[in-house]
């Protein structure tokens, strides 16, 4: 078995002092972006730590092999240099983006801002006790639904939104008034509080703890991928990758589903984060989606009557307030839609024939008027995929959820 363990740069102490305890290490760092005095303090370090670096990674080929010739010299060659497509210790740093050599992916950062700063919330379960007191042993304390945790003399405190290294600054100094150089040894054992949301067409669907870095595809994987069913003997997905969406903070990402799941695009792998919702929706059924000044919005299934005024109709019509100059209807995919401008005033009184639906297109009527289609596209996917998320919900789990689990879109 191999174990691979990522360490911060080798620059760093801590880094040191971990590699010491490791049969072998690799290098990862940046061709060409080390200088010569850098390289020199950093083997020295190395050196002085009894480290056994076993290799060393760079990101791309250096435009001379000066470098790798000194770290041929030094380092016991089992493997000298492996060229890959990852800047690990330099990303980890800057947090710039970095290719991702598992999926091709140069748009997937190193470390997202939440691993950067990974602070504490309910849920989370931690391992406690008081550095050379065995009698303060305690294993498996959870931090409760109000974000608090207790240990021993300090109860109730408050550590939901701290990291690990200020909660354990934050016993300190409470355990301090009780014990005399107070040091807390904090081991997390289950990360539960960051949770990522799957809906739609997939097998298993619902609220996931987002435990460690997953990309969109492994979030899918771990849900047993999309959902299928039979077509005229055949198995096939039933998920509409074209209008599938991941919202996160309240706004659409511009992530294409459709390249990802049926072109095999990896640059659209990206890296979830706690809190997004990823929606799935039906491939299979036929519906068209009302929004905006109608009687009654959502998702209506396609009868004989598929025109504009038939399903609006159906639904109660439309508000007072409404625009009827200028009805948008939105087809096709989320990331390359295609507008249709209908003058719902013109039919009413015969003057233009009834405009014919589609599946799947989006019916959008404003309350105010507009001259060009953009204008009012974005508010329209931006209904859609809030009204979607929130009528799958309430559809589906709503004995498990008391409160609204979309944000309002902006």
């Amino acid at each position: 078995m191999i174990l691979l363990i990522e360490l911060p740069a080798m620059t760093g102490l801590n880094a040191v002092l971990a590699a010491e305890l490791m049969p072998a290490i690799v290098w990862v760092t940046a061709s060409g972006g080390l200088e010569q005095n850098e390289l020199a303090e950093t083997l020295e370090t190395v050196g002085a730590g009894e480290v056994t670096l076993a290799a060393a990674a760079l990101n791309r080929e250096p435009a001379d092999f000066a470098c790798v010739a000194l770290l041929e010299k030094i380092l016991p060659l089992t493997l000298a240099v492996l060229i890959l497509g990852a800047d690990a210790a330099r990303a980890a740093e800057t947090n710039r983006p970095t290719m991702d050599v598992f999926s091709g992916s140069s748009q997937t950062p190193f470390y997202a801002g939440w691993q950067q700063r990974l602070t504490v919330g309910a849920g989370d379960i931690f391992n406690l006790r008081i550095y050379g007191r065995t009698d303060s042993i305690r294993t498996y304390v959870p931090v409760g639904p109000d974000g608090r945790i207790s240990f021993l003399e300090a109860q109730s405190l408050l550590v939901a939104g701290l990291t690990v290294d200020e909660m354990r600054a934050k016993l300190d100094a409470e355990l301090g008034k009780f014990y005399r150089n107070a040091r807390t040894i904090i081991t997390p054992v289950e990360w539960r509080s960051k949770k990522y949301y799957l809906l739609g067409a997939v097998v298993d669907r619902g609220a996931y703890t987002l435990d460690r870095p997953l990309t969109i595809i492994e979030a899918v994987a771990r849900a047993r991928g999309i959902d299928t069913g039979l077509y005229e003997h055949n198995t096939v997905e039933l998920a509409d990758m074209k209008r599938s969406f991941i919202v996160r903070g309240g706004r659409q990402l511009p992530v294409d589903f459709d390249a990802l799941f049926t072109h095999g695009d990896l640059t659209q792998n990206i890296l979830v984060e706690p809190g997004d919702y990823i929606y799935f929706p039906s491939g299979t059924v036929n519906e068209i989606y009302l929004l905006g000044a109608v009687g009654s919005q959502g998702p209506l299934g396609l009868t004989a009557e598929n025109t504009l005024v038939g399903v609006l109709t159906v639904r109660g019509g439309i508000l007072p307030t409404a625009y009827q100059q200028r009805v948008l209807v939105v087809r096709g995919s989320l990331q390359k839609p295609q507008t249709f401008v209908v003058n719902l005033a013109a039919i009413l009184s015969g003057r233009e024939k009834d405009f014919v639906l589609q599946p799947k297109d989006i019916v959008y009527v404003a309350e105010k008027p507009w001259l060009r289609a953009e204008e009012l596209l974005q508010i329209a996917l931006n209904a859609y995929v809030q009204g979607m998320t929130t009528a799958w919900v309430g559809n589906n789990i709503r004995p498990l959820v008391t409160h609204s689990l979309l944000p309002s879109v902006q």
